[in-house]
């Protein structure tokens, strides 16, 4: 199994980081978690296109974690050479956000339907599926376990937990520790964590900024749950605010405080294999 960090950075544009989304690759398939800013560039960074995603899992419906799933839909669309569904995972609304999304579409759909009659005569084909805390599910060969996370008032929120014979991933997307995410994460080879270093946010006086201290981890925080929890492997993502080069060894010592297995960050398109 492949994770592959396509982008690793936050709402704040950054021109070295692209949005929040991870790729996990395993037994031939491809899976999307989340579609920030920029994803559909890193995934041909990454070797792969959209046409060969087997699903897209949404964590939750924050902007910065869906701005490009309207690159994904069309790209996918486009490049089929036949009526191909893309299938969409994500928390309830997650289908009100679709459908949103292509009604934006429509005349840009309508423009592409009339200029290739001959090759291209069918509409988008999303299927979206709603999830809860507790569902499971398989993707292929891949089984994937749902669970609640704490990023209120962002709610609901949800982390997967993706297996593939004995290895495993656990997608946090946002949020603060709680029980739910622990239990989720418990003797997993590898958990990919959003964090922020709350030392450097609060040395900007801006109250809108420092609000986000309350719902996202801190680097400390994702690797105490990563030790909690018999984790093999911590990847820390979404780094709030950028890690600016030459930085990576001191984040990587803060969370080595606090977890003693391995510790994986770095630019975006950063691959580790399990």
């Amino acid at each position: 199994m492949d994770i592959t960090l396509l982008g690793t950075g936050s709402p704040l544009p950054d021109p070295r980081r692209g949005g929040p989304a991870t790729l996990v690759r395993t037994s031939g398939h491809q899976i999307l978690v989340d579609a920030g800013r920029a994803v559909v560039m890193r995934l041909a960074g990454a070797g792969t296109l959209p046409v060969m995603l087997n699903a897209v899992l949404i964590t939750h419906l924050h902007s910065d974690h869906l701005t490009d799933l309207n690159d994904v839909i069309t790209t996918h669309w486009v490049m089929s050479q036949q009526p191909t569904t893309l299938t969409i995972y994500g928390p309830p609304r997650t289908n009100e956000v679709v459908q949103a999304t292509l009604a934006a579409l429509a005349p840009d759909i309508s423009y592409r339907l009339a200029h290739h009659q001959d090759t291209l005569t069918w509409k988008p084909q999303v299927e979206v599926i709603e999830v809860a805390p507790g569902d499971q599910f398989s993707i292929g060969p891949v089984q994937v376990k749902v669970a609640e996370t704490h990023h209120r008032p962002v709610e609901p929120t949800v982390a997967y937990r993706l297996e593939d014979d004995s290895v495993s991933v656990v997608l946090g997307g946002d949020g603060i520790p709680c029980a739910t995410l622990d239990d989720l994460c418990r003797g997993a080879t590898a958990y990919v964590q959003t964090v922020l270093r709350d030392d450097l946010v609060k040395l900007i006086p801006n109250k809108r900024f420092l609000d986000i201290l309350d719902y996202h981890s801190t680097v400390e925080q994702a690797a105490q749950t990563a030790q909690r929890a018999g984790v093999s492997k911590l990847i820390l993502t979404h780094y709030v605010p950028s890690i600016q080069p030459g930085q990576e060894d001191e984040w990587r010592a803060i969370a080595a405080r606090h977890f003693s297995g391995e510790i994986v960050l770095g630019d975006d398109l950063t691959t580790t294999s399990l």
